[in-house]
């Protein structure tokens, strides 16, 4: 008797014609630093798509540009510079692709390569990723919003959006930014999550049950984080028995030194670096991991690496409500409770709430993981991508 061996999703859904594979470069100084690159990559690659890397490295080891030094940051700049000539006199060589693909952090790049894509008709789909003026004015306050680098950074990323047929940013709520900011119709400006590696943050066994419960922070020191409320949170938890671990430095690491030393919570650890591949070990160890809390509307809008890993690794999180999130848990996700940004008293009661919901099953976040896997990232890089062909 012959059997059909074929899978059985496709002996039921009626075959429908293969689309042809594009034909992608992925062009430009982008920082392979960044999972939400290497994701990208890794995605457009697993799409089918036959794919030339036209890269230079730049911001290797950068982790927060925000904190270089002045002589390290001219460094980088005279790199960048130096970067553009020997990457377009590559892509001049290439056969014409169907897509030119520039990732995250292209402001320049998307400029530079504009005059070239458009001579040789070539679409250009652009991961902006995140709002420079945003981060840098309205998140970070680094600037003043009167301040002229502020104009100059809003009408450099205006001019960058005229420079592609796409622009990806990491959610929704961001690319409601992108369009509202830089009146972009909503084709335009769209989304894909960032994801995580899954095998660096694969499922976590959870921890066996014990007196003390370890809650953990992970990331930058940056405003979006809020991690003066984590602190905050532990001063309220006294005597309750919690232990807290917070890894990372950054641009507000001075602050929190002091904040630190002038009133420690007693059960509160502070670890500057781990390496990547060790952080889902600290993530493994942790009966609650944190996301962040920061007040600002980009705290709202995004959803950083630290929350599809921790999704990933299977643990319950407490991370601050927004509209951002939301896009991926919706209002009801076991093992997620979100709170109001900086309340550190929310923050607290959400723990005890995970604490009381101990334990947790095996396959915790499985209906979340299948949002941000590499197929449904490979599904929407490739609609994407079509789509800028299309325009």
């Amino acid at each position: 008797m012959w059997h059909d061996l074929r899978p059985l999703k496709e002996q039921i859904e009626p075959s429908m014609p293969a689309s042809p594979p594009l034909n992608v470069v992925i062009w430009g100084t982008y920082d392979l630093g960044k999972p939400r690159t290497r994701l990208m990559v890794e995605a457009i690659r697993n799409s089918g798509a036959n794919v030339t890397e036209v890269h230079v490295s730049v911001w290797d080891g950068a982790e927060d540009k925000s904190v270089l030094g002045k002589m390290a940051a001219l460094g980088r700049i005279l790199r960048w510079l130096a970067a553009y000539p020997v990457l377009l006199w590559r892509l001049a060589f290439l056969p014409r692709p169907d897509v030119i693909v520039v990732g995250y952090l292209g402001h320049v790049d998307v400029l530079v390569l504009w005059p070239y894509a458009r001579l040789r008709k070539i679409p250009v789909v652009w991961d902006a990723f995140l709002s420079l003026y945003d981060t840098v004015v309205d998140d970070r306050k680094m600037v003043s919003p009167r301040h002229p680098l502020a104009w100059i950074l809003k009408w450099w990323e205006w001019l960058s959006c005229r420079a592609a047929e796409r622009i990806v940013l990491d959610t929704d709520a961001q690319a409601d930014l992108f369009r509202d900011t830089y009146n972009l119709d909503r084709a335009r400006a769209t989304s894909v999550f960032v994801g995580a590696e899954l095998s660096a943050f694969p499922i976590s066994r959870a921890p066996e049950l014990r007196r003390r419960s370890k809650v953990l922070f992970y990331g930058q020191f940056i405003p979006l984080h809020g991690i003066a409320t984590i602190i905050e949170a532990a001063r309220l938890a006294r005597n309750k028995p919690i232990d807290w671990m917070i890894i990372g430095t950054g641009q507000m690491a001075a602050d929190i030194r002091q904040m630190l030393a002038k009133d420690p919570p007693a059960a509160l650890t502070w670890q500057e670096w781990v390496p990547y591949r060790d952080l889902n070990t600290h993530i493994a160890e942790a009966d609650i991991c944190l996301g962040v809390f920061g007040e600002s509307s980009k705290a709202g809008r995004v959803i950083p690496n630290k929350v599809f890993q921790i999704l990933s690794a299977g643990r319950p999180l407490v991370t601050r409500d927004g509209p951002g999130i939301r896009e991926l848990v919706g209002h009801h996700a076991n093992g997620v409770v979100l709170v109001p940004p900086a309340d550190p008293v929310a923050l607290l009661a959400a723990i005890e709430q995970l604490e009381a919901q101990a334990p947790f099953p095996p396959e915790l976040h499985a209906d979340l993981r299948a949002q941000f896997s590499l197929e449904a990232l490979t599904r929407r890089w490739d609609e994407i991508l079509r789509e800028g062909v299309r325009s």
